[in-house]
């Protein structure tokens, strides 16, 4: 019997990827969007990658509304809550991403409960942004599974917090409904790799910044990073792999300084390398331009500090194998010039 994941926000960067890849496996994918009017466009993209879009349902909701949730959950297997809000300017309130984040994902879980107790899984989109901050890292650190980050401490920025808070409200529902191990939650790092077109993530704006030459320079900042397609292929893992329930999965190859991103493609795109920086900004220069900046604030608490991911127990429990970090770089810049965005 073919068996129906729900998908929350689509169109997103990662979303669209797990359904090319759900599609392929032989899902019938029903996918939530804003808007209606975007559907045509949606499943044009997934076409031109290769997806046949007829096993594909889109049906309308919104986060920051009940309305048409349960009709969403109603008759599928399995519940994938991909959707957050991840602008690349910071808003000025440290808890103003917080109520679609955290509240969007409650009404998504809560539509599980109303419709009953025939989803065999949930699998949820987090990050590693909900592990990595608090006071007094060391400059080089492994971020590990039972790892989480501080909100309280002030240079976190809106988005990781409302990124941890809602996967802190995620877990407390499961474990008061009773789904604790019916559910995984996947932490992604940098989330690089191609785009399947030109509504991309905010994670390759930063691609698209390094192309123009936006700045003369790049932060001393480092990222780990996973590419989006080994990230599709571990959300499709975590479905209905053993042992994965009540577990983080960290989604993450290798770190790379976001000096080494820019090298990598200028190695890889020499014809766009006039305008990649080469050079490393202080990062006391970093944070006063970010007083003038806001899209600076998201990198702040980043500055000087080089996270490691502890991933080898996901490929041990899904059997995921994470391709080189740099290779993701490339297939993003790669996708961007083909799509005419850089």
């Amino acid at each position: 019997m073919t068996k129906t994941v729900l998908i929350t926000g689509l169109s997103g960067f990662i979303a669209k990827h797990i359904a090319l890849n759900l599609l392929a496996k032989g899902y019938v994918v029903r996918g939530t969007v804003r808007d209606m009017a975007r559907g045509d466009a949606l499943k044009d993209a997934l076409t031109q990658a290769g997806a046949d879009v007829s096993a594909l349902e889109l049906t309308q909701a919104d986060l920051e509304s009940d309305a048409g949730w349960t009709d969403a959950v109603n008759g599928v297997d399995y519940v994938m809550h991909v959707a957050s809000p991840f602008p690349l300017q910071q808003p000025k309130g440290r808890l103003d991403l917080t109520p679609a984040a955290r509240d969007g994902a409650l009404r998504v879980l809560n539509a599980v409960k109303t419709a009953g107790t025939n989803v065999q899984q949930i699998v949820m989109t987090s990050s590693m942004v909900a592990m990595m901050y608090r006071a007094r890292r060391p400059r080089n650190f492994v971020v590990r599974e039972n790892d989480w980050t501080d909100v309280d401490w002030p240079p976190a920025s809106p988005y990781i917090i409302s990124k941890t808070l809602a996967e802190k409200a995620a877990w407390q529902w499961a474990r008061e409904n009773g789904f604790e191990k019916r559910m995984a939650v996947i932490n992604p790092g940098f989330v690089l790799g191609p785009a399947l077109d030109s509504r991309a993530a905010t994670s390759l704006d930063v691609i698209k910044l390094l192309f123009s030459g936006a700045y003369p320079a790049v932060p001393p900042v480092y990222f780990p990073v996973v590419d989006v397609r080994d990230l599709a292929d571990l959300h499709a893992a975590a479905l209905t792999a053993e042992g994965v329930g009540g577990r983080r999965l960290i989604g993450s190859a290798e770190t790379l300084s976001m000096a080494e991103i820019a090298a990598t493609l200028n190695q890889a795109f020499p014809e766009k390398g006039a305008k990649i920086p080469t050079r490393t900004l202080p990062a006391p220069v970093v944070r006063f331009l970010a007083l003038f900046d806001r899209s600076l604030k998201t990198i702040l608490a980043d500055m000087n500090v080089e996270p490691h991911s502890e991933n080898r127990y996901v490929t041990d429990l899904t059997g995921v194998q994470f391709r080189p970090s740099r290779e993701a770089v490339i297939a993003a810049g790669q996708s961007l010039i083909e799509l005419g965005a850089v």
